[in-house]
């Protein structure tokens, strides 16, 4: 069988990049709701990126689910079987389908509307509590707590403690990488005052919420990983991957808070815009690393 003729192979990678796009439409709201106000040049071109980022989450998310039926038959036919696709559509996969569409419909909608206010009007909303600004941040968050319908945390007997355990893994895995293109456009649209200060903001509340990230997905561990022989298992080896990536992740995002950020004060951007593209190609690497782990294995102990 070919890699194309193979729904498993092609579900992962329609997975991840679905997973990639996802969570970075997700996390741009939320970096607009944290340090808009910041950045009002960069604003616009910021708006615009997450709700094309939401419409590309959505094709990729479509994309995967239509796969969903061939994995079923183990054949790239099931695409076409019309009670196959009913099936997965009632499964709890496709509840999980259907929340992750309407949550990026929500934040495409919500951050195109804001695109089109008036430039005065349009500054208000940003930070205002009401407005186009909250329906983005409400597709957001459902976008990413359908994550918790399917897979592993789904079957668990500690379900609600995995899956709020998850929903907070991904919500700062959101605004982590929804963060970055936006500082990118900042550092090349901003006057380098600004960009400094923007850049300074950030790293102090990434230096709070990021460390979630590792604590999260800690009690996860705790919770689906039934012994240690996991780790001698692939399941229990990519997840120590993923945790040597966060590391150097974590390096990287030092970089920025202590060296390049403040350099961009005085003009210096370039290393702080190459260390930005790094981290999200670093980030998106750890997606992948997680769409195939969630694809193909299982914390079970065999």
């Amino acid at each position: 069988m070919s890699i194309l003729d193979s729904p498993d192979v092609l579900s992962v990678a329609l997975r991840a990049v679905s997973f990639t796009l996802l969570l970075n439409a997700a996390g741009v709201p939320i970096f607009i709701a944290a340090f808009g106000r910041l950045i009002p040049s960069a604003v616009p071109a910021v708006r615009q990126l997450g709700w094309k980022l939401a419409i590309g989450a959505l094709v990729f998310v479509v994309g995967h689910h239509a796969l969903e039926a061939a994995r079923m038959t183990g054949e790239m036919s099931g695409v076409i079987d019309p009670a196959m696709q009913k099936m997965a559509l009632l499964s709890p996969a496709g509840a999980a389908f259907a929340a992750r569409v309407l949550g990026l419909v929500l934040v495409a909608v919500g951050l195109r509307r804001a695109a089109r206010l008036p430039q005065r009007q349009g500054a208000a909303q940003l930070t205002g509590p009401r407005g186009p600004l909250v329906i983005a941040l409400v597709g957001a968050l459902l976008s990413t707590t359908a994550f918790t319908l399917v897979g592993h945390t789904s079957v668990t007997p500690h379900h609600l403690a995995a899956a709020g355990l998850l929903t907070l893994h991904l919500l700062v895995v959101a605004f982590w990488l929804g963060a970055l293109w936006p500082l990118y456009l900042a550092a090349t649209k901003e006057q380098p005052a600004v960009t400094a200060r923007v850049i300074d903001a950030f790293s102090l509340a990434a230096a709070w919420v990021v460390p979630l990230i590792l604590l999260a997905g800690i009690g996860l561990t705790a919770v689906l990983v039934p012994s240690l022989a996991v780790f001698r298992q692939p399941y229990g080896q990519l997840l120590l991957l993923k945790v040597s990536l966060f590391a150097v992740l974590m390096a990287m995002a030092a970089l920025n808070k202590w060296r390049f950020g403040p350099a961009c004060a005085e003009g210096n951007t370039a290393a702080f815009e190459r260390t930005v593209i790094i981290e999200y190609v670093l980030i998106c690497v750890v997606l992948a690393v997680t769409a195939v782990l969630t694809t193909f294995y299982s914390p079970e102990v065999a």
